[in-house]
Protein backbone atom coordinates (compact mmCIF):
# COMPACT_ATOMS: atom_id res chain seq x y z
CA UNK A 1 0.00 0.00 0.00
CA UNK A 2 1.46 3.39 -1.18
CA UNK A 3 2.04 5.94 1.82
CA UNK A 4 0.54 9.58 1.99
CA UNK A 5 2.41 12.23 0.18
CA UNK A 6 -0.25 14.73 0.22
CA UNK A 7 -3.13 15.29 2.67
CA UNK A 8 -5.55 18.67 2.15
CA UNK A 9 -8.49 18.86 4.64
CA UNK A 10 -11.09 21.85 4.22
CA UNK A 11 -8.77 23.82 2.37
CA UNK A 12 -10.51 27.58 1.77
CA UNK A 13 -8.35 30.92 1.00
CA UNK A 14 -10.12 34.64 0.84
CA UNK A 15 -8.09 37.52 -1.00
CA UNK A 16 -9.97 41.00 -0.44
CA UNK A 17 -10.36 42.55 -3.97
CA UNK A 18 -11.92 45.98 -5.00
CA UNK A 19 -9.78 48.55 -2.89
CA UNK A 20 -10.82 51.32 -3.89
CA UNK A 21 -9.95 54.62 -5.63
CA UNK A 22 -6.55 55.80 -4.05
CA UNK A 23 -6.06 52.84 -1.94
CA UNK A 24 -2.59 52.41 -3.35
CA UNK A 25 -1.04 55.21 -1.14
CA UNK A 26 -2.00 57.36 2.46
CA UNK A 27 -0.79 61.19 2.27
CA UNK A 28 0.49 62.48 5.84
CA UNK A 29 -3.24 64.58 6.40
CA UNK A 30 -4.62 61.13 6.06
CA UNK A 31 -2.80 59.91 8.48
CA UNK A 32 -3.68 62.71 10.94
CA UNK A 33 -6.95 62.79 10.59
CA UNK A 34 -6.83 58.68 10.90
CA UNK A 35 -5.27 59.48 13.95
CA UNK A 36 -8.24 61.94 15.25
CA UNK A 37 -11.14 59.55 14.03
CA UNK A 38 -9.53 56.81 15.94
CA UNK A 39 -11.27 56.86 19.20
CA UNK A 40 -14.84 57.73 17.75
CA UNK A 41 -14.40 54.59 15.07
CA UNK A 42 -13.92 52.48 18.89
CA UNK A 43 -16.83 53.92 20.76
CA UNK A 44 -19.18 52.63 18.13
CA UNK A 45 -20.15 49.39 16.51
CA UNK A 46 -17.45 47.84 14.40
CA UNK A 47 -18.32 47.93 10.53
CA UNK A 48 -17.77 45.06 8.31
CA UNK A 49 -14.28 45.27 6.41
CA UNK A 50 -17.15 44.95 3.33
CA UNK A 51 -17.55 41.40 2.79
CA UNK A 52 -18.82 42.38 -0.85
CA UNK A 53 -14.88 43.37 -1.42
CA UNK A 54 -14.42 39.35 -0.36
CA UNK A 55 -13.62 36.86 -2.62
CA UNK A 56 -13.07 33.09 -2.23
CA UNK A 57 -10.41 31.82 -4.72
CA UNK A 58 -10.58 28.13 -3.06
CA UNK A 59 -13.60 26.86 -0.64
CA UNK A 60 -13.74 23.81 1.51
CA UNK A 61 -10.75 21.54 -0.81
CA UNK A 62 -9.59 18.09 0.87
CA UNK A 63 -8.18 15.45 -1.27
CA UNK A 64 -4.96 13.29 -0.90
CA UNK A 65 -2.35 12.06 -3.15
CA UNK A 66 -0.47 8.90 -2.28
CA UNK A 67 3.38 8.73 -3.37
CA UNK A 68 4.10 8.45 -6.82
CA UNK A 69 0.74 9.20 -7.85
CA UNK A 70 1.16 12.06 -11.08
CA UNK A 71 -2.13 13.71 -10.59
CA UNK A 72 -3.29 16.58 -12.86
CA UNK A 73 -5.30 19.85 -11.90
CA UNK A 74 -7.88 21.29 -14.63
CA UNK A 75 -10.20 23.78 -14.39
CA UNK A 76 -10.93 27.35 -16.29
CA UNK A 77 -9.73 30.65 -15.71
CA UNK A 78 -9.99 32.13 -12.00
CA UNK A 79 -10.82 28.13 -11.10
CA UNK A 80 -8.17 28.58 -8.10
CA UNK A 81 -5.49 26.14 -9.82
CA UNK A 82 -2.37 28.45 -9.02
CA UNK A 83 -3.53 29.28 -5.76
CA UNK A 84 -3.98 25.75 -4.56
CA UNK A 85 -0.32 24.95 -5.86
CA UNK A 86 0.80 27.96 -3.99
CA UNK A 87 -0.30 26.72 -0.75
CA UNK A 88 1.13 23.33 -1.13
CA UNK A 89 4.28 25.10 -1.96
CA UNK A 90 3.96 27.14 1.24
CA UNK A 91 4.08 30.52 -1.02
CA UNK A 92 0.59 31.66 0.98
CA UNK A 93 -1.31 30.57 3.83
CA UNK A 94 -4.89 29.31 3.83
CA UNK A 95 -7.55 31.46 5.36
CA UNK A 96 -8.93 27.98 6.86
CA UNK A 97 -8.10 24.43 6.36
CA UNK A 98 -4.77 22.72 6.79
CA UNK A 99 -2.17 20.71 4.25
CA UNK A 100 0.17 18.46 4.96
CA UNK A 101 3.27 17.23 2.70
CA UNK A 102 5.23 14.26 3.17
CA UNK A 103 9.02 15.23 1.47
CA UNK A 104 10.66 17.58 -0.07
CA UNK A 105 8.99 19.98 -2.17
CA UNK A 106 9.98 21.63 -5.58
CA UNK A 107 7.55 23.73 -7.32
CA UNK A 108 8.00 25.57 -10.87
CA UNK A 109 4.96 27.76 -10.47
CA UNK A 110 6.00 30.88 -12.27
CA UNK A 111 8.63 32.10 -14.55
CA UNK A 112 12.06 32.07 -12.07
CA UNK A 113 10.01 31.12 -8.82
CA UNK A 114 12.67 31.37 -5.93
CA UNK A 115 15.39 32.86 -7.74
CA UNK A 116 17.42 35.94 -6.73
CA UNK A 117 17.82 38.26 -9.49
CA UNK A 118 21.19 39.92 -9.14
CA UNK A 119 22.25 36.38 -8.41
CA UNK A 120 24.09 34.24 -11.89
CA UNK A 121 22.34 31.12 -12.84
CA UNK A 122 25.34 29.26 -10.80
CA UNK A 123 24.53 30.78 -7.82
CA UNK A 124 20.55 30.44 -7.68
CA UNK A 125 21.03 26.48 -8.95
CA UNK A 126 22.69 25.77 -5.52
CA UNK A 127 20.54 28.61 -4.02
CA UNK A 128 17.59 26.34 -4.69
CA UNK A 129 18.99 22.94 -4.06
CA UNK A 130 19.94 24.49 -0.13
CA UNK A 131 15.99 25.48 -0.29
CA UNK A 132 14.55 22.07 -1.18
CA UNK A 133 17.06 20.55 1.46
CA UNK A 134 20.24 19.24 -0.74
CA UNK A 135 23.13 19.17 0.41
CA UNK A 136 26.24 20.66 -1.58
CA UNK A 137 27.50 17.56 -2.98
CA UNK A 138 23.85 16.03 -4.35
CA UNK A 139 23.42 19.43 -6.11
CA UNK A 140 27.20 19.00 -7.43
CA UNK A 141 26.28 15.72 -9.10
CA UNK A 142 23.47 17.07 -10.72
CA UNK A 143 24.81 20.37 -11.82
CA UNK A 144 26.43 19.55 -15.26
CA UNK A 145 23.16 17.97 -16.41
CA UNK A 146 20.86 20.59 -15.07
CA UNK A 147 23.02 23.24 -17.09
CA UNK A 148 22.95 20.86 -19.89
CA UNK A 149 19.37 20.59 -20.08
CA UNK A 150 18.22 24.80 -19.34
CA UNK A 151 20.73 25.02 -22.82
CA UNK A 152 21.81 28.70 -20.94
CA UNK A 153 25.96 27.24 -20.52
CA UNK A 154 27.20 30.53 -21.86
CA UNK A 155 25.42 32.73 -19.23
CA UNK A 156 25.64 30.20 -16.62
CA UNK A 157 27.61 33.09 -14.59
CA UNK A 158 25.42 35.91 -15.49
CA UNK A 159 22.84 37.12 -13.13
CA UNK A 160 19.22 36.17 -14.18
CA UNK A 161 17.79 39.35 -13.85
CA UNK A 162 19.78 39.68 -17.20
CA UNK A 163 18.00 36.27 -18.63
CA UNK A 164 15.42 36.67 -21.29
CA UNK A 165 11.68 34.90 -20.00
CA UNK A 166 12.67 31.90 -22.01
CA UNK A 167 16.19 31.22 -20.60
CA UNK A 168 14.77 32.10 -17.11
CA UNK A 169 12.10 29.21 -17.54
CA UNK A 170 14.52 26.45 -18.98
CA UNK A 171 16.97 26.93 -16.04
CA UNK A 172 14.01 27.07 -13.62
CA UNK A 173 12.36 23.96 -14.90
CA UNK A 174 15.83 22.49 -14.90
CA UNK A 175 16.21 23.26 -11.32
CA UNK A 176 12.55 21.83 -10.09
CA UNK A 177 13.12 18.55 -12.21
CA UNK A 178 16.74 17.77 -11.51
CA UNK A 179 17.13 18.27 -7.78
CA UNK A 180 14.79 15.08 -6.88
CA UNK A 181 12.66 16.43 -4.98
CA UNK A 182 9.72 13.93 -3.40
CA UNK A 183 7.18 16.26 -4.48
CA UNK A 184 6.94 18.31 -7.33
CA UNK A 185 4.43 21.34 -8.44
CA UNK A 186 4.19 22.41 -11.82
CA UNK A 187 2.08 25.06 -13.29
CA UNK A 188 2.11 25.23 -16.57
CA UNK A 189 5.51 24.75 -17.19
CA UNK A 190 5.01 24.00 -21.00
CA UNK A 191 2.84 27.12 -21.73
CA UNK A 192 6.30 29.28 -21.92
CA UNK A 193 9.27 28.56 -24.47
CA UNK A 194 9.41 27.24 -28.31
CA UNK A 195 8.30 24.35 -29.28
CA UNK A 196 11.42 21.86 -29.43
CA UNK A 197 11.60 22.88 -25.38
CA UNK A 198 8.50 22.29 -24.55
CA UNK A 199 8.88 18.70 -26.02
CA UNK A 200 11.85 18.43 -24.03
CA UNK A 201 9.77 19.26 -21.05
CA UNK A 202 7.25 16.41 -21.59
CA UNK A 203 10.01 13.95 -21.82
CA UNK A 204 11.85 15.23 -18.86
CA UNK A 205 8.04 14.95 -16.50
CA UNK A 206 7.35 11.53 -18.25
CA UNK A 207 10.83 10.56 -16.91
CA UNK A 208 10.21 11.66 -13.54
CA UNK A 209 6.48 9.87 -13.68
CA UNK A 210 8.30 7.28 -14.22
CA UNK A 211 10.80 7.25 -11.23
CA UNK A 212 7.94 7.38 -8.78
CA UNK A 213 8.13 10.74 -7.80
CA UNK A 214 4.68 12.65 -6.70
CA UNK A 215 3.65 15.27 -9.21
CA UNK A 216 1.01 17.69 -9.40
CA UNK A 217 0.69 19.32 -12.82
CA UNK A 218 -1.65 22.12 -13.50
CA UNK A 219 -2.51 22.85 -17.32
CA UNK A 220 -5.02 23.86 -19.88
CA UNK A 221 -3.16 21.86 -22.45
CA UNK A 222 -4.98 18.57 -22.05
CA UNK A 223 -3.38 17.06 -24.48
CA UNK A 224 -0.42 16.81 -22.10
CA UNK A 225 -2.91 16.16 -19.25
CA UNK A 226 -4.09 12.88 -20.86
CA UNK A 227 -0.70 11.98 -21.35
CA UNK A 228 1.21 11.97 -18.50
CA UNK A 229 -1.76 11.79 -15.91
CA UNK A 230 -3.70 9.25 -14.76
CA UNK A 231 -5.76 11.27 -12.66
CA UNK A 232 -7.38 14.72 -12.32
CA UNK A 233 -8.87 17.08 -9.95
CA UNK A 234 -11.53 19.14 -11.28
CA UNK A 235 -11.81 22.94 -10.08
CA UNK A 236 -14.58 25.34 -11.06
CA UNK A 237 -15.11 28.91 -8.85
CA UNK A 238 -12.86 27.41 -5.88
CA UNK A 239 -14.51 24.17 -5.24
CA UNK A 240 -13.43 20.95 -6.05
CA UNK A 241 -16.14 19.43 -8.18
CA UNK A 242 -14.94 16.23 -9.02
CA UNK A 243 -11.64 13.67 -8.25
CA UNK A 244 -11.11 10.73 -10.54
CA UNK A 245 -10.15 9.06 -13.65
CA UNK A 246 -9.06 11.28 -16.22
CA UNK A 247 -10.67 10.40 -19.26
CA UNK A 248 -13.56 11.10 -17.17
CA UNK A 249 -12.63 14.13 -16.19
CA UNK A 250 -11.85 15.53 -18.72
CA UNK A 251 -14.82 14.45 -20.46
CA UNK A 252 -16.77 16.99 -17.72
CA UNK A 253 -14.62 19.63 -18.50
CA UNK A 254 -14.78 19.84 -21.91
CA UNK A 255 -18.80 19.72 -21.83
CA UNK A 256 -19.00 21.96 -18.80
CA UNK A 257 -17.74 24.83 -20.92
CA UNK A 258 -20.57 26.07 -23.67
CA UNK A 259 -19.98 27.54 -26.80
CA UNK A 260 -22.09 29.21 -28.72
CA UNK A 261 -23.10 26.70 -31.17
CA UNK A 262 -26.43 27.88 -32.70
CA UNK A 263 -27.71 30.37 -34.35
CA UNK A 264 -31.35 31.46 -34.95
CA UNK A 265 -32.50 34.72 -36.61
CA UNK A 266 -32.86 37.92 -34.64
CA UNK A 267 -34.54 41.44 -35.01
CA UNK A 268 -31.45 42.59 -36.80
CA UNK A 269 -30.67 39.77 -39.22
CA UNK A 270 -33.39 40.81 -41.71
CA UNK A 271 -31.27 41.54 -44.19
CA UNK A 272 -30.53 38.12 -44.67
CA UNK A 273 -34.05 37.22 -45.83
CA UNK A 274 -34.88 36.57 -49.58
CA UNK A 275 -36.70 33.67 -51.50
CA UNK A 276 -34.29 31.35 -52.69
CA UNK A 277 -32.80 30.60 -49.00
CA UNK A 278 -33.83 32.53 -46.27
CA UNK A 279 -31.75 30.83 -43.15
CA UNK A 280 -33.77 30.09 -39.77
CA UNK A 281 -30.86 27.99 -38.07
CA UNK A 282 -27.11 27.69 -38.08
CA UNK A 283 -26.19 24.83 -35.18
CA UNK A 284 -23.08 22.31 -34.80
CA UNK A 285 -24.19 18.76 -33.84
CA UNK A 286 -22.46 15.49 -33.14
CA UNK A 287 -23.19 12.32 -35.16
CA UNK A 288 -26.45 11.80 -33.66
CA UNK A 289 -27.29 15.33 -34.80
CA UNK A 290 -27.55 16.32 -31.23
CA UNK A 291 -26.49 19.84 -30.33
CA UNK A 292 -22.96 20.26 -29.27
CA UNK A 293 -23.03 21.55 -25.58
CA UNK A 294 -19.63 22.15 -25.02
CA UNK A 295 -15.64 21.82 -26.29
CA UNK A 296 -14.82 19.31 -28.74
CA UNK A 297 -11.81 16.60 -29.15
CA UNK A 298 -9.99 16.68 -32.48
CA UNK A 299 -10.80 13.19 -32.19
CA UNK A 300 -14.43 13.38 -32.98
CA UNK A 301 -15.98 14.27 -36.03
CA UNK A 302 -18.72 16.97 -36.12
CA UNK A 303 -21.47 18.44 -38.68
CA UNK A 304 -22.66 21.40 -39.64
CA UNK A 305 -26.50 21.99 -39.98
CA UNK A 306 -28.15 24.41 -41.65
CA UNK A 307 -32.04 25.08 -42.04
CA UNK A 308 -33.55 27.22 -44.83
CA UNK A 309 -36.92 28.36 -46.19
CA UNK A 310 -36.93 28.13 -50.26
CA UNK A 311 -40.00 29.85 -51.78
CA UNK A 312 -38.18 30.05 -55.40
CA UNK A 313 -35.06 27.71 -56.22
CA UNK A 314 -32.37 28.82 -58.25
CA UNK A 315 -30.11 27.01 -60.18
CA UNK A 316 -27.08 29.48 -58.80
CA UNK A 317 -28.17 29.05 -55.43
CA UNK A 318 -24.88 28.30 -52.99
CA UNK A 319 -25.26 27.51 -49.38
CA UNK A 320 -22.17 26.71 -47.29
CA UNK A 321 -19.99 27.73 -44.54
CA UNK A 322 -16.98 29.47 -43.55
CA UNK A 323 -14.26 28.47 -40.88
CA UNK A 324 -11.90 31.08 -39.40
CA UNK A 325 -9.34 30.37 -36.83
CA UNK A 326 -9.22 32.37 -33.72
CA UNK A 327 -6.51 34.59 -35.57
CA UNK A 328 -9.32 35.42 -37.95
CA UNK A 329 -7.35 33.57 -40.41
CA UNK A 330 -9.71 32.10 -43.45
CA UNK A 331 -8.82 28.24 -43.27
CA UNK A 332 -11.16 27.30 -46.15
CA UNK A 333 -14.84 27.23 -47.38
CA UNK A 334 -17.12 24.51 -47.98
CA UNK A 335 -20.67 24.77 -49.99
CA UNK A 336 -22.85 22.09 -51.25
CA UNK A 337 -22.08 22.82 -54.88
CA UNK A 338 -18.85 21.80 -53.96
CA UNK A 339 -18.67 17.84 -55.52
CA UNK A 340 -20.34 16.74 -58.99
CA UNK A 341 -23.06 18.50 -60.39
CA UNK A 342 -25.28 14.72 -59.88
CA UNK A 343 -24.77 14.84 -56.13
CA UNK A 344 -25.70 18.09 -55.06
CA UNK A 345 -28.77 18.07 -52.63
CA UNK A 346 -32.22 19.32 -54.35
CA UNK A 347 -33.33 22.03 -52.43
CA UNK A 348 -37.65 21.62 -52.86
CA UNK A 349 -39.84 24.89 -52.05
CA UNK A 350 -40.45 24.72 -47.80
CA UNK A 351 -37.85 23.79 -45.34
CA UNK A 352 -34.73 22.29 -46.33
CA UNK A 353 -32.37 21.03 -43.81
CA UNK A 354 -28.34 20.47 -45.34
CA UNK A 355 -25.90 18.55 -43.11
CA UNK A 356 -22.08 18.85 -43.71
CA UNK A 357 -19.20 16.36 -41.52
CA UNK A 358 -16.50 18.16 -40.66
CA UNK A 359 -14.23 14.95 -40.07
CA UNK A 360 -11.83 14.20 -37.47
CA UNK A 361 -8.65 15.13 -36.50
CA UNK A 362 -8.93 17.94 -39.21
CA UNK A 363 -8.41 21.07 -36.93
CA UNK A 364 -5.51 21.70 -34.73
CA UNK A 365 -6.38 22.38 -30.92
CA UNK A 366 -7.82 26.34 -30.86
CA UNK A 367 -10.81 28.19 -30.59
CA UNK A 368 -13.03 28.49 -34.38
CA UNK A 369 -15.58 30.92 -35.73
CA UNK A 370 -17.93 29.41 -38.54
CA UNK A 371 -19.92 31.85 -40.83
CA UNK A 372 -22.91 30.89 -42.71
CA UNK A 373 -22.57 31.34 -46.54
CA UNK A 374 -25.35 31.97 -48.88
CA UNK A 375 -25.42 33.35 -52.48
CA UNK A 376 -26.22 33.10 -56.06
CA UNK A 377 -23.16 32.06 -57.44
CA UNK A 378 -21.60 34.99 -59.78
CA UNK A 379 -24.52 37.13 -58.56
CA UNK A 380 -24.63 38.28 -55.04
CA UNK A 381 -24.33 37.39 -51.47
CA UNK A 382 -27.14 37.49 -49.14
CA UNK A 383 -24.90 36.05 -46.14
CA UNK A 384 -21.14 36.96 -46.59
CA UNK A 385 -18.47 35.68 -44.71
CA UNK A 386 -16.49 38.69 -43.17
CA UNK A 387 -19.70 41.16 -43.50
CA UNK A 388 -22.98 40.18 -42.77
CA UNK A 389 -22.78 36.57 -41.74
CA UNK A 390 -24.14 34.80 -38.77
CA UNK A 391 -21.84 32.68 -37.14
CA UNK A 392 -21.33 30.13 -34.08
CA UNK A 393 -17.90 29.51 -31.78
CA UNK A 394 -16.19 26.00 -31.48
CA UNK A 395 -13.41 25.29 -29.34
CA UNK A 396 -11.34 22.05 -29.90
CA UNK A 397 -9.54 20.84 -26.92
CA UNK A 398 -7.15 17.18 -26.66
CA UNK A 399 -7.52 14.43 -28.91
CA UNK A 400 -5.00 15.76 -31.54
CA UNK A 401 -3.45 12.01 -32.52
CA UNK A 402 -2.55 8.89 -30.66
CA UNK A 403 0.90 9.17 -31.14
CA UNK A 404 2.98 9.52 -28.34
CA UNK A 405 4.97 12.22 -29.52
CA UNK A 406 2.52 14.87 -30.27
CA UNK A 407 0.25 15.43 -26.92
CA UNK A 408 0.07 19.21 -27.46
CA UNK A 409 -1.12 21.96 -30.26
CA UNK A 410 0.74 20.82 -33.57
CA UNK A 411 2.42 24.12 -35.24
CA UNK A 412 0.14 25.42 -38.17
CA UNK A 413 -3.38 26.18 -38.53
CA UNK A 414 -4.50 22.62 -39.11
CA UNK A 415 -3.55 19.14 -37.84
CA UNK A 416 -4.87 16.28 -40.00
CA UNK A 417 -3.51 12.87 -38.95
CA UNK A 418 -2.50 11.00 -42.35
CA UNK A 419 -1.38 7.91 -42.06
CA UNK A 420 1.41 6.66 -44.09
CA UNK A 421 2.37 2.93 -45.69
CA UNK A 422 5.51 1.68 -46.43
CA UNK A 423 6.21 0.54 -50.35
CA UNK A 424 7.34 -2.36 -51.91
Amino acid sequence: MSELAIQAAGLSKRFQINQGAGASYVTLRDQIAGWFSASRRRQRPAVSAGRENMLWALQDISFKVNEGEVVGIVGRNGAGKSTLLKILARITEPTRGTVDLYGRVGSLLEVGTGFHAELTGRENIYLNGAILGMRNDETRRKFDEIVAFSEVEQFIDTPVKFYSSGMYMRLAFAVAAHLEPEILLVDEVLSVGDAAFQKKCLGKMSEVARQGRTVLFVSHQLNVIQALCPRCLLLDRGRLLEDGETAHILAHYLGSGLTQTSWTPGPGDSVLENPYFNPTRLVLVDENLDPLTGDLLASQPFTVLIEGQVSRPHAALSVGFAVYAASGELLFWSQQIDTRQQDWPVLEPGLNRLAAQVPAHLLNEGDYRIELMVSLHFQGWFSQPGVNAPFVNLSVRGGLSESPYWVMARPGLIAPVIPFRKLD
